[in-house]
């Protein structure tokens, strides 16, 4: 069963050593995974596709460390944002949808802002020119 937990190691670390060292299993020894570590080590990365597959998954974001927490964080220990609740989440579904909405909004009065400044721009134009003029 994997754990949702991040990983406390570096993702950025993680790539460094994978980009540099990952044909030599470099960043599975950085997160713990020693055996595996000594495995790529061995094989040359796999033949360098198991590096290439590892290298894929610490950009994304999917790489695990030994304790199956997935590497995420681009500092080593940085916190991750807290798991929402039902409640909270949907509070928080409807505060985005009310800021969508009031975006909207703001939108409508920006438009009928600009109207009426062109409406007015015109009506002052026309009392500029004396009558008879053209």
């Amino acid at each position: 069963m994997a754990s949702t937990d991040a990983s406390d190691r570096s993702r950025g670390i993680a790539l460094a050593l994978a980009t540099v060292l990952g044909p030599f299993g470099a960043h599975r020894f950085y997160v713990g995974k020693i055996g595996t570590g000594l495995c790529q080590l061995a094989t040359i990365g796999g033949l360098g596709i198991w590096w290439l597959y590892d290298w894929i998954l610490v950009v994304a974001g999917s790489f695990r460390d030994a304790d199956d927490r997935r590497v995420v964080n681009w500092a080593e220990g940085e916190a991750t944002p807290p798991r929402l609740d039902g409640e909270t989440a949907e509070k928080l579904e409807m505060l985005i949808d009310e800021m969508y909405s009031l975006r909207e909004e703001m939108g409508d009065l920006g438009e009928r802002v600009d109207f009426m400044e062109r409406m007015l721009a015109s009506v002052r134009q026309r009392e500029a020119i004396p009558p008879g003029s053209v």
